[in-house]
C-alpha cells in the first residue's frame, strides 16, 4: 500500500505523544528515523551521547514497530546513508512515494533553517509542526517578554507556576509562602552523609552493537564509551527517574549546590538527558515531585527546587533561544578573546576543583549545575575565553546538551556574554565560593586563602583581574557597584600583584583553537 504520510522524528524527538504522531495511521503511514553523520559530527560530541542517541533511537523504531508501524530507520553505518536529513528524506521519499512529510519542529535554529525550503526542493506538501512537550511555547514567552525592560527567569517562572498549578494553594499561593526556597538549598555536603548512586542500565544487544559502532566510527570524539550506564528507553527512564524521587530527592534541596570530591552525581536527578531526548515528560516528572511532597515524602524545599529547574529554568533558556536567536550566538560583551585552555579536554590540571569537574564529565558526559556554572564556566569568564570556544565546549561534553538549552546557559548565565539579557550580573566569583561549598580545596596544591603568590589560587587573582579589566562595563552594573568599589579601595600594589600573577597564569596556559581538539584516549 501506498505510504499517505511520511513523519520524520529527530534524535532528540523520542516521545509516543509527539506532535507528529498525533495523527499516526499504522495502515497508511510511515516514520522515518534516521541516524546521520552531520548530526553526529557538527561538533564532536562525547561518545557516550551519540551511543545514548543511537540507541534510544533504535529502541524507539522498535516499540513503535511493536505497535505495528511501518518504521523506516537508517543506521549510519547504511552504505547508502547520505549523511543529512534532507539526502535522507529525499531517499525515504524516492523510496515509499508520500503523499506529504510531517516533522515536529526542530528544537535547533540551524536545523530549523534547514527546513525552510524543504517543501520546495521536496516537491511534496511539508508540515512542521509545534513541539507540544514543553510547557511555554515560543509565541507565549515572546508574549509574556513583550515590554519587558529585563527578562528575568523569577517572574516567569511564577507565570508558569500560576498557569500549572504546581506547588499553588487553594487560594492561588505558592505553597509554603514563598515562590522561591533557593536560600535552603545552600549547604555544604557533611562527610558522614551517604550519597545513593544513580540507577545504572546495562547494555542490551541493541546498545552493544550501538557502542561498537560508535567505537569504531567516532574514535576520536571526546569522552569514555564506557562503562556505558544510560537508560534508554522511557520504561527504563522513568525507572531511573523514580530511583531518584525514591532515593535522592529527600536531600537534593538541601544539598543542591554542594560539591564534593569523587561524587560525580550527589543527590540530583541526572535525568536531564532523557528529558531533552524525549525519553521522560517535563508534565509528568514535576508532578511526580510535587506528589512526593504532597504524600510527605521530600520536603517542600527539594520538590520547588527541582520543579524551578523544569519549569523554570528549562522553559526560560527555551524561550530565551527562540526569542533571540540567531543574533544571540554572536554575544560576547566583555570581548574575550582566550583559546579553550586544554584541560577543559583533558583534566589535567593541579586546580582539583577543574580537574575533577571536567574529568567527571569525560567520563559521565555528565556534571551537575554548580560544577558547569561556578567552576568551568566561572574559570572561563574569569579567564576571558571566547564565548564561540566555550559554547563548543558545552555542547561536546554533555549527554544533554543542545544549543537550545546549552546556548542561553552558557553566554547569558556562565560568561554574561548577553550583557544582562539574562542574568542581572555576571556569576563571577572567587575561590571563597568554591571552598564554602566542597571539600576540593582541602585536597588543592593551591591556597584557597591566598590572592597573590606562587601558591595562591588562581581563582582568587583572576577574579580580581577580571574585575579591574572590565570595571569600565561592571561599574554600570547595579549589583556589581560594591565589588568595584572594593577594588578601587585596595592598595594599588595589591592589585598590581594579583593582576601581575593572573597574566603570568594565563600566559603559560595550554590553549586549543575552537574545532581543533581531539581526543587521543
Amino acid at each position: 500500500m501506498p505510504t499517505a504520510t511520511l513523519r520524520l522524528v529527530l534524535g532528540d524527538q523520542l516521545s509516543r505523544g509527539l506532535s507528529s504522531l498525533s495523527d499516526l495511521d499504522p495502515d497508511r503511514d510511515r516514520v522515518l528515523l534516521v541516524e546521520v553523520w552531520e548530526e553526529a559530527t557538527y561538533v564532536r560530541h562525547h561518545k557516550k551521547k551519540i551511543a545514548f542517541l543511537f540507541s534510544a533511537m533504535r529502541h524507539f523504531a522498535e516499540a513503535l514497530r511493536g505497535e505495528g508501524v511501518a518504521v523506516d530507520y537508517v543506521s549510519l553505518d547504511d552504505p547508502d546513508n547520505s549523511g543529512s536529513f534532507h539526502g535522507e528524506v529525499l531517499r525515504a521519499i524516492a523510496r515509499h512515494g508520500p503523499e506529504r512529510l510531517v516533522v515536529t519542529e526542530p528544537g535547533e535554529w540551524r536545523v530549523r533553517e534547514g527546513m525552510r525550503d524543504w517543501e520546495a526542493d521536496l516537491g511534496i506538501p511539508v508540515e512542521i509542526r509545534e513541539d507540544g512537550r514543553f510547557f511555554c511555547t515560543p509565541a507565549a514567552f515572546a508574549d509574556w517578554a513583550e515590554g519587558r525592560k529585563s527578562l528575568r527567569m523569577e517572574y516567569f517562572y511564577r507565570e508558569m507556576r500560576r498557569r500549572t498549578g504546581f506547588l499553588i494553594d487553594a487560594g492561588g499561593e505558592p505553597e509554603g509562602g514563598k515562590w522561591n526556597f533557593d536560600q535552603d538549598n545552600r549547604k555544604a555536603l557533611p562527610g558522614d552523609l551517604p550519597v545513593p548512586d544513580v540507577l545504572r542500565v546495562s547494555p542490551d544487544d541493541i546498545t552493544s552493537e550501538v557502542l561498537e559502532l560508535v567505537a569504531a566510527r567516532f574514535p576520536e570524539h571526546f569522552g569514555s564509551l564506557q562503562p556505558f550506564w544510560f537508560a534508554v528507553t522511557a520504561e527504563q527512564a522513568e525507572a531511573a527517574f523514580e530511583a531518584f524521587v525514591q532515593e535522592r530527592l529527600p536531600n537534593f534541596g538541601d544539598y543542591q549546590d554542594a560539591l564534593a570530591y569523587g561524587e560525580a552525581t550527589l543527590f540530583h536527578s541526572v535525568v536531564s538527558q532523557y528529558l531533552n531526548a524525549g525519553l521522560l515528560d517535563p508534565h509528568a516528572v514535576c508532578a511526580r515531585v510535587e506528589r512526593a511532597w504532597r504524600e510527605g515524602e521530600a520536603p517542600l524545599n527539594a520538590v520547588e527546587g527541582f520543579i524551578r529547574q523544569v519549569l523554570g529554568w528549562r522553559e526560560f533558556v527555551r524561550g530565551l533561544y527562540w526569542l533571540k536567536m540567531p543574533d544571540y550566538a554572536e554575544g560576547n560583551f566583555f570581548d574575550a578573546q582566550r583559546d579553550l585552555p586544554s584541560f577543559y579536554w583533558t583534566g589535567e590540571t593541579e586546580m582539583v576543583c577543574l580537574s575533577e569537574a571536567v574529568s567527571q564529565t569525560r567520563e559521565n558526559a555528565y556534571a551537575h549545575h554548580i560544577q558547569r556554572l561556578m567552576v568551568t564556566g566561572n574559570f572561563a569568564l574569569l579567564a576571558g575565553v571566547h564565548p564561540g570556544a566555550v559554547n563548543e565546549w558545552y555542547l561536546v561534553v554533555y549527554a544533554d546538551a543542545y544549543q537550545w538549552v546549552e546556548l542561553p546557559n552558557v553566554t547569558g548565565m556562565a560568561l554574561f556574554a548577553d550583557g544582562g539579557v539574562f542574568a542581572s550580573k555576571p556569576y563571577a566569583a572567587s575561590g571563597k565560593y568554591i571552598d564554602r561549598m566542597s571539600d576540593y580545596c582541602k585536597r588543592c596544591r593551591y591556597d584557597v586563602k591566598r590572592q597573590s603568590g606562587d601558591d595562591a589560587c588562581p581563582f582568587n587573582f583572576l577574579y580580581w583581574d577580571f574585575i579591574a579589566r572590565n570595571r569600565t562595563k561592571l561599574e554600570k552594573n547595579p549589583r556589581m557597584g560594591l565589588i568595584v568599589k572594593s577594588l578601587q579601595r585596595m592598595k594599588p600594589d595589591k592589585v598590581a600583584a594579583m593582576r601581575k600573577d593572573a597574566e603570568a597564569f594565563l600566559s603559560q596556559l595550554e590553549t586549543v583553537e575552537e574545532g581543533q581538539w581531539q581526543d587521543s584516549q
